[in-house]
């Protein structure tokens, strides 16, 4: 009796030690596992702080979220920054026509009002008008099949007139600002340079 005492108290023991033993097993995997997972969530987040980060340079650069940060990686690597995207170009603004000039319609209302902010007197309108009337008719799109003089003020060559704008080819404000300046440096007036068109039939 005793023996048998003796012998259930042992295996009661023993399994209070298994018992101990799985518990103390399952309660370091859990904090395996809780570990694993706060690793996974942490790299979750860093990985959307990342994208958030390519997200906001992309919006800068205007590029894609990969070619942005690709880009600046590049860049960090050659020690040197991001070239900034060039500013698009807009053509100069059509000016407002003045009462003086409301005779006037079309490309030569420009041309007056153009005239008077270059400082011409309101009376070298009419000096103006005929010689580009002679030259152009005032139509921005005219050239000359022989010698390549293009636009109202028929510039020789055309591209002169990129001076004042890369839109030379079809803007009359481009064209009108370049060839007031001609006028200006080469002959002071529309009234010089139109005197000498008539003795010369070239200005």
């Amino acid at each position: 009796m005793l023996l048998f005492g003796v012998t259930g108290a042992g295996h009661l023991g023993s399994d209070r030690d298994r018992h101990a033993a799985e518990t103390a097993i399952a309660a370091e995997a859990e904090a395996v596992l809780a570990e694993v997972q706060m690793k996974e969530r942490r790299a979750e987040a860093i990985a959307r702080t990342d994208r958030g980060q390519r997200a906001a340079v992309s919006q800068v650069s205007g590029l894609g979220a990969d070619g942005a940060a690709g880009h600046v990686g590049r860049a960090e690597e050659a020690g040197t920054r991001p070239a900034e995207p060039a500013p698009a170009a807009h053509p100069p603004p059509a000016p407002s026509v003045p009462a003086s000039c409301s005779e006037y319609s079309g490309n030569r209302a420009t041309g007056c009002t153009l005239l008077l902010e270059w400082g011409f007197a309101l009376d070298q309108m009419s000096c103006l008008e005929n010689l580009w009337t002679r030259e152009s008719n005032w139509n921005e799109l005219a050239e000359n099949p022989s010698s390549g003089a293009y636009g109202i003020p028929q510039s020789l060559p055309g591209d002169k007139m990129a001076e004042y704008g890369d839109d030379w080819r079809t803007n009359p404000v481009t064209q009108i600002r370049w060839g007031l300046s001609y006028i200006e440096n080469r002959y002071g007036t529309p009234c010089s340079a139109w005197s000498f068109f008539q003795a010369n039939n070239w200005y």
